[in-house]
C-alpha cells in the first residue's frame, strides 16, 4: 500500500511536470503569435522592404528609385493586411 501512494505521488510529479512543460510551450506560442501579427513587425518589414529595394533600384541607376520602392512596399502592406481574412476563410472551408 505504502509503494502504491509512493507510485502515485511519482505519477503525479511526472504529471506536473509535463504540465510545466506544456504551460510553457504554450506561453512562448503565444508571445511567438504576437510577435507574428504585431504592426511592430509589419511596420518593420515594410520599411526593410522599401529600403533594400530602394538602395537597389538606386543601384542599378533606376530613375525616381526611392519612389518606384513604395509599390512592392505597399503591395506587403497590403497582403499583411488582407492575409489573416483569407486564412480565416480557409480554415472556415477546411472544417477547423
Amino acid at each position: 500500500m505504502f509503494r502504491a501512494k509512493i507510485q502515485l505521488m511519482d505519477s503525479l510529479q511526472k504529471l506536473e511536470q509535463r504540465i510545466e512543460k506544456i504551460e510553457e510551450r504554450n506561453g512562448k506560442v503565444e508571445s511567438d503569435k504576437a510577435w507574428e501579427t504585431s504592426f511592430t513587425r509589419r511596420g518593420l518589414l515594410i520599411l526593410f522592404t522599401y529600403l533594400s529595394i530602394g538602395l537597389y533600384l538606386s543601384a542599378i541607376q533606376v530613375k525616381d528609385s526611392w519612389l518606384n520602392a513604395i509599390v512592392p512596399s505597399v503591395g506587403f502592406l497590403l497582403s499583411t493586411l488582407t492575409l489573416p481574412f483569407f486564412k480565416k476563410m480557409w480554415l472556415k472551408s477546411i472544417g477547423k
